[in-house]
């Protein structure tokens, strides 16, 4: 399905009852799809009441993260959220990446949390789950707003983003970069961009986010490079190839966790090989087994980012030269707290209704 990392609906696991196809009514929108027939983005208010999100994870460097929107535009086919997508009611396939929830009231809720009673500083990541750089962002400017309550209140924050649309918000970044209070993550898995295409249809191409490193080293904010998800047997050879890259773009560190399949990724991600990588289904599918003990997915802490085995020790030894070698050893140090000032004037009023200026929910 053009532009789509998905091209299945599985049944959510969370429901009770199935809706296959009836060989009735249903016929037309079927064939309708073997036709070329894409489904829309739609874009949903999403109401919740509180912004951050906390984890207790070993495997994870942060505590906290925000995420300003649930669903991605990506479709990235290996995308571990796939399946939290399924506790809103919809897929972890299509839906995924084509129900998207918005969070209009991110940075009021930010700010509110942020100045609240009892809140210690420490760094936020955006995002842990979700881009928050994905399309729709261009137009609602959700997380600029948060980067903006950042900025106001002097408080760390780091960036995990795909898409290159982060360099329109360089000047915040920057400011905030000046004082030690951020870092910047750009993932890239492959260089090949057809690859790139097929697998991250909706993400920006590995030329412009190369672009991206660049253009926020150049503006002083201090970047990473994340291959992740490194696939065994699809993209592992392109190891020294990216860090290289990136490298030569202004990265200055580097990191990578291996592929993932938890609960209905696993049918997805093969479904996706067979469309777009027979050839190579088996050998990767093998692959994975090799560094997950068998399975698809390893979800114990410790194992699950890095896998076990010779295998995935290989990786790990491939990656620590690779970096050695583009010099993306020197990691920067935590964004800083000592300038966070919660008395600073507000961007927003308390119940976030400044903030509210449009309405979107249209298609995608």
């Amino acid at each position: 399905m053009r532009g789509r990392g998905a091209a299945e609906n599985p049944a959510n696991r969370f429901d009770r009852l199935d809706m296959p196809w009836d060989g009735d009514w249903l016929d037309s929108e079927r064939l309708a799809g073997e036709r070329g027939w894409e489904p829309r983005t739609e874009f949903f208010r999403d109401t919740s009441k509180s912004i951050l999100s906390r984890n207790d994870s070993p495997d994870l460097g942060f505590r906290w993260s925000v995420n300003p929107y649930r669903g991605c535009e990506h479709g990235c086919s290996y995308c571990y959220a796939r399946p939290s997508h399924e506790y809103l009611g919809f897929s972890a396939g299509l839906e995924f990446e084509s129900r998207i929830m918005v969070k209009l009231e991110a940075p009021a809720l930010l700010e509110a949390r942020l100045r609240s009673r009892g809140w210690e500083p420490e760094p936020v990541v955006l995002s842990g789950n979700t881009d928050c750089y994905q399309p729709v962002e261009k137009k609602l400017e959700v997380t600029r707003r948060c980067l903006q309550v950042f900025r106001r209140l002097a408080h760390p924050v780091d960036v995990i983003t795909k898409n290159a649309l982060v360099l329109r918000d360089r000047d915040i970044l920057g400011d905030l970069a000046s004082r030690d209070l951020t870092r910047v993550l750009i993932s890239i898995t492959t260089l090949d961009p057809a690859l790139a295409a097929s697998m991250e249809p909706r993400a920006s191409s590995p030329k412009r986010r190369l672009e991206a490193i660049a253009g926020l080293t150049e503006a002083g904010i201090p970047v990473g490079v994340s291959m992740a998800p490194v696939i065994p047997g699809l993209n592992d050879h392109e190891i020294p190839a990216v860090l290289s890259a990136a490298a030569d773009a202004g990265a200055v560190w580097a990191q990578y966790i291996l592929l993932r399949l938890p609960h209905g990724l696993r049918d997805l991600f093969s479904q996706w090989l067979e469309r777009c990588q027979p050839t190579r289904r088996e050998k990767v599918l093998g692959a994975l087994r090799q560094v997950r003990s068998g399975d698809l997915n390893d979800s114990r802490f410790g194992l699950r980012m890095r896998g076990e085995g010779p295998r995935a020790d290989a990786v790990t030894q491939i990656f620590a030269l690779a970096r050695r070698r583009a010099g993306l050893e020197r990691l920067p140090q935590p964004a800083s707290t000592a300038h966070y000032d919660p008395t600073a004037p507000p961007l927003y009023a308390r119940d976030g209704t400044s903030f509210i200026q449009q309405e979107l929910f249209g298609e995608g």
